[in-house]
Formats: structure tokens, sequence, C-alpha cells
């Protein structure tokens, strides 16, 4: 989806943990076929990966869990509400200035732009 929305021109680095589904032949190759650089935490060390387990934590934490859904989709909706509604554009983070993440990449194009 990132992929389709965002359309990236420069190289993108995706990283993830070496579960199975990321070290896939099929994942590795729909990484190539979209310019993607794969990145991948050394096996057992949450640490390598500091800002995606803290996202999942606090998506943990703040939204799903004690809860139940009826459904997979009733899950998969409420958490893609939870994403695009709330923590992309309004949520702020201390660790970069208090901007959200949608602010954030929208001053770095800017300074992009500005060849800053």
């Amino acid at each position: 989806m990132a992929v389709w929305r965002r359309k990236p021109t420069d190289r993108v680095t995706v990283h993830s943990d070496q579960g199975s589904q990321f070290t896939s032949r099929e994942w590795q190759a729909f990484l190539r076929q979209h310019g993607l650089e794969p990145s991948m935490s050394r096996r057992g060390n949450c640490h390598d990966n500091e800002v995606s387990e803290g996202f999942f934590q606090l998506l943990k934490r703040e939204r799903t869990m004690r809860r139940t859904y009826p459904t997979r989709d009733d899950a998969r909706q409420d958490v893609f509400d939870d994403i695009e509604m709330f923590y992309n554009p309004k949520r702020k983070h201390t660790n970069n200035g208090m901007p959200s993440p949608v602010d954030f990449e929208e001053r770095q194009l800017k300074l992009k732009l500005a060849g800053v």
C-alpha cells in the first residue's frame, strides 16, 4: 500500500525482523521489483528495530489490548483507523520535536525541495 500511495523515487529501506514472511523469495522479489532495500535486525534482538517495536507496543497498549473484535475485518478496520486517522496525522512524538508523523514528513519534504 505504501508503494502504491507514495510512489517513491528515492531508495527506501524496509526494516523487518527475520520472520519467514520477510525472508521468503516472494517478499524479496517484491522489494527488488519496487526498488526497496531490505534491512533485517539480528536474530532475537528487538533493539535493532526499536522504532517498529515501540510503534507496535503503543498500538497494542492504546488500541487493541483487552478488546475483542467480532471479525478479523473489524480488527483490521480498527487498526487502520487508528493508524490513518490518529497516529499518523495527530499523534505528537517527543523524539523528533513534537510534530505528528505526517507533519514531520511534510517538513522534511519541504527541506529536501529547498535543497537544505
